[in-house]
């Protein structure tokens, strides 16, 4: 095997004996395939556009092809086999249809007929550097197909919620195609990449679009952190939908509903908290399950992306839904029109102790999206023109185990009193429940959310440079990043599409980001490593 998309990747090279995630070489076998399957799609699909043919199963199934190819989505070798014959098979039925010849590479693709034979095939067409490849056109392409993976995430999460755009489909199967484009150079490779960006600034849209028409705009909500006596079931992930759908489900039945890692941010939108049951958060970020989902004496249910190898007696009592599966895991699939039957879960809940006593550990605060933010504007503006606000950090993105990651919370901890801290994704867990104090009521630590939130974050930084009548790069802003998976790769581009610059990256850069890319990265957008020492970079932002 060869992986290198996430940011713990072995010796910050890539894995070729298992994934640091948990994937085995088969299941890393089968996702290399079905991505090359999925672009093969994509490139009949733009072919087909071309035609005046659309269609919209072609549409979500590469959003969620893609999505299940993402770190810490899916480990469930059989459901991979079935995708890829689904992707071949809907891929030949629209060239069919549309009337497309016969394209080269994925388009072409003929899966083998067993799992033996798709390991040898992805030998061939998988992530490897191959002889002769060269590495830029290979690092360009390969951070493009990385950031589609996020695109297609954030895509499927609006879909769900009623929120597509044809355009966006669109654009997504074009910049599939052009990933076989062997005539591209370095220039268009790069542009390429970019436009990634402006795609997923649209998904973003659309997500941001379907949480807040369905579930209201967020509040900003206190959230315990300790628990009730009673049952109590888990919700982790990031699918808003699911938590909507438990919760309806799981009303009246003494249950106490949990969220964990990056579900946090759901406590704030008035249509999830209006549930009496819905109580408080359990644990941090995802790669502390491990040990913390052993501990939890009730059902857990994992949303979207996230699932580690279940520990303890966590086999027992976890479910999965939607595109996350682990080998041996019940599975709850979805019905007719969207719903999903939630009973094994309250089942399995009533049946396990629950918690025997009310325990406080105190509480932290969320739902500082953009309304919450921008609804006090003119306090904000204000303190920035007295100069009680000096600066504004966005600290953000993912969490994970590998040493280095301390820095987020040295960093946070050090900021100056006259400065406000923004943050959202699982990244916040290093320092979610720091007590920074406020300025002139205006909190330091605001939490805007889930990853998926960060077109919340932009807003709120597009409405300042707004009222200040000038650039996003010339606020008194500073964004100190952290990634792990491919959504915070989409972001990133979202960020560079939008000319950001002076964005700080930790706590490794990605192995697939060649040295000359690397060097057009810098030199175009002062992107830098986040370096050893939290004062270090604190001093130079500040001066």
């Amino acid at each position: 095997m060869f992986c290198y998309q996430c940011e713990q990747t072995a010796k910050g090279a890539g894995c070729t004996v298992g994934g640091v995630c948990g994937k085995n070489p088969q299941v890393a076998a089968l996702q290399d395939m079905l991505t090359y399957a999925v672009i093969g799609l994509g490139q009949v699909a733009h072919a087909a556009r071309q035609k005046g043919v659309i269609d919209p199963e072609v549409d979500r199934f590469v959003c969620a092809g893609l999505f299940a190819t993402l770190t810490n989505v899916d480990f469930d070798p059989d459901r991979f086999v079935v995708w890829i014959g689904q992707a071949v098979a809907l891929r030949k039925a629209l060239a069919q249809k549309a009337g497309v010849g016969p394209l080269p590479g994925p388009a072409s693709f003929e899966p083998a007929a067993d799992v033996a034979g798709l390991e040898a095939q992805s030998k061939i067409w998988g992530f490897a550097p191959l002889e002769g490849q060269d590495p830029d056109a290979r690092s360009l392409i390969h951070l493009t197909i990385f950031g589609l993976r996020g695109v297609a995430a954030y895509a499927d999460h609006a879909a769900i919620l009623g929120q597509e755009d044809p355009e966006l489909y669109a654009q997504i199967h074009a910049a599939l195609a052009a990933t076989q484009d062997t005539t591209l150079g370095a220039a268009e490779l790069t542009a390429l990449a970019l436009k990634v960006g402006e795609i997923n600034l649209r998904a973003m849209e659309l997500l941001d679009a379907g949480n807040t028409g369905r579930f209201g705009h967020p509040v900003p909500t206190s959230v315990p952190l300790g628990h009730k006596a009673g049952k109590a079931i888990l919700v982790s992930g990031h699918d808003l939908e699911d938590l909507a759908q438990l919760l309806e489900q799981s009303a009246g039945k003494g249950i106490f509903v949990y969220t964990h890692g990056e579900m946090l941010p759901t406590h704030g939108y008035p249509e999830l908290k209006k549930h009496p049951h819905f109580y408080g958060h359990y644990g941090t970020a995802w790669q502390n399950q491990g040990k913390e989902f052993p501990e939890f004496p009730g059902a857990i249910l994992m949303t979207t992306n996230c699932i580690q190898r279940p520990k303890g007696d966590t086999g027992e009592k976890i479910f999965t839904t939607g595109l996350v599966g682990w080998p041996g895991v019940p599975h709850i699939a979805e019905g007719p029109g969207g719903k999903k039957d939630f009973g094994p879960v309250i089942e399995k809940a009533l049946a396990l102790p629950g918690f025997a006593a009310d325990e406080d550990k105190g509480s932290v605060m969320v739902g500082f999206a953009r309304n919450a933010v921008l609804g006090v504007a003119d306090k904000i503006i204000e303190a920035v023109k007295s100069g009680a606000i000096k600066h504004f950090f966005l600290v953000a993105g993912c969490d994970g185990a590998k040493p280095g990651r301390n820095y987020y919370t040295e960093f946070v901890e050090k900021t100056p009193a006259d400065t406000v801290v923004l943050t959202l994704a699982c990244g916040k867990f290093r320092f979610f429940d720091k007590n920074l104090g406020d300025i002139g009521g205006i909190p330091r630590l605001l939490d805007v959310g889930q990853c998926n939130d960060a077109y919340s974050a932009i807003q709120i930084a597009v409405a300042l440079a707004g009222a200040f009548n000038c650039g996003v790069n010339d606020l008194p802003l500073s964004m100190v990043l952290s990634w792990y998976e491919q959504k915070a790769c989409a972001i990133l581009l979202t960020l560079l599409h939008l000319g950001i610059k002076g964005i700080r990256l930790g706590p490794s850069l990605p192995a697939f980001i060649s040295p000359n890319v690397l060097k057009v990265l810098v030199d175009n957008f002062d992107i830098k490593p986040i370096s050893a020492s939290a004062d270090e970079d604190l001093k130079a932002i500040l001066g």
